[in-house]
Order: C-alpha cells, then sequence, then structure tokens
C-alpha cells in the first residue's frame, strides 16, 4: 500500500499518452455519442481486467519473450483497428437509434472496445514493466497484484471516461445525415492513422 500513489502516479502519466484505447474511446464518443463510448469503455475495462489477471498468471511474460506472439499480436490489433475504418467508411456498422437495437449497439461496442484492448500488446507489457517494479516481494505477491491491477483498471477507465464525456458534447452536432457521413469519413481515416501509429510504436528495436 505504501507503493500505491507512486504506482497510481506512474499509471496517469502512462495513460494520459494517447494510444489506441484513448483514440478509439474519443472518435466513436464524436461519432455515435456518449452511449456507444461508454459500452466501448466498459469493454476497454474489461479487456485489462483480464490481462491483468493473464499478467499475474504469467501470460504477458511469455508474450514479451516470444517475438512471434507478440508480432502477431500486434498486427491483429492493427488489422482489426483498420477493419472498423472499413465499416465506419461504408456505414455498414450503422448504429443510430432509428437504425438499430439500442441493447444490440451497445453490445457491439462493448464486444469492440474489449477486442481493441486484448489486441494491444502493450496493455500487457505495463504489467510486466511496470507493475512488477512497485511490489514488494517479501509480501504477498498476488495480493499485491490484485490491489495494483485493480487501481490501474480503475484510473484508466476515470480517464475513459472523462474522454467519453467530452467527446460525446460534439454528438449533437453531428446528428445531421450529411454531417455524420462526413464524421464517419473522418472517423474512418482517424483509425487507419492510430492503427499506423500502433503499428510503428510498437515496433520491436
Amino acid at each position: 500500500m505504501d507503493a500505491l500513489p507512486a504506482f497510481l502516479l506512474t499509471a496517469l502519466v502512462i495513460e494520459l499518452t494517447p494510444g489506441p484505447n484513448m483514440a478509439y474511446l474519443a472518435l466513436i464518443s464524436a461519432v455515435e455519442g456518449r452511449r456507444a463510448g461508454l459500452a466501448a469503455t466498459a469493454g476497454v475495462a474489461l479487456g485489462l481486467a483480464l490481462i491483468g489477471i493473464g499478467a499475474a498468471l504469467g501470460l504477458a511474460a511469455l508474450i514479451a519473450a516470444s517475438p512471434l506472439t507478440f508480432a502477431v499480436l500486434r498486427w491483429a490489433g492493427a488489422l482489426y483497428l483498420l477493419w472498423l475504418a472499413y465499416e465506419a467508411w461504408q456505414g455498414t456498422g450503422e448504429v443510430s437509434p432509428g437504425r438499430t437495437a439500442p441493447t444490440h449497439a451497445a453490445a457491439d461496442h462493448f464486444r469492440r472496445g474489449l477486442v481493441v484492448n486484448l489486441l494491444n500488446p502493450k496493455a500487457g507489457l505495463f504489467y510486466i514493466a511496470i507493475l512488477p517494479g512497485f511490489v514488494d516481494p517479501e509480501q504477498a505477491v498476488a495480493a499485491q497484484t490484485a490491489i495494483l491491477t485493480g487501481a490501474y483498471v480503475a484510473l484508466a477507465t476515470a480517464i475513459h471516461l472523462t474522454i467519453v464525456a467530452l467527446a460525446g458534447t460534439l454528438r449533437p452536432w453531428l446528428t445531421e445525415e450529411a454531417r455524420q457521413r462526413t464524421a464517419r469519413r473522418i472517423f474512418a481515416t482517424l483509425l487507419v492513422a492510430v492503427a499506423a501509429w500502433f503499428l510503428y510504436s510498437t515496433r520491436l528495436a
């Protein structure tokens, strides 16, 4: 517990650095609205928790030690972002209230947020490169890991909710069909840029 404040400060700095989660949540909230952003945020939060559990079980260390596994996750994440960009450009993922059931839309955005995060190897690397430095090996390691993981997920989710709330303020302006179509095209282009940045930032030296 003594290390918790320093850990949260470190996690805050890392989370405020733009990444796939932040970019996706901001874009989806601006184009689809806060409801979509909140559903995606819940998916991202679950993904962070699952990766934390996996890290505790040693799966993240396995990924870090295997360049092939890391590369597969890296490319899968980028390709998934490109697929979302294609859907946005084509309009095949339409989720406006008049064209699809809200529960289906929420479930869909939850799934997408979950997948985007699970396919982000940088999230796993946080748990093996940063979190262990705040664990006292002479104390209960599992309990410490659980506390730090929960604190990290809570902090990240709070930041993501803030992003959703701010980006969602643009939604009323985008209700007009022509503006929404333009916004979707911009959304798709930005997702392609995020995918390219993701591949660049996760390249192995």
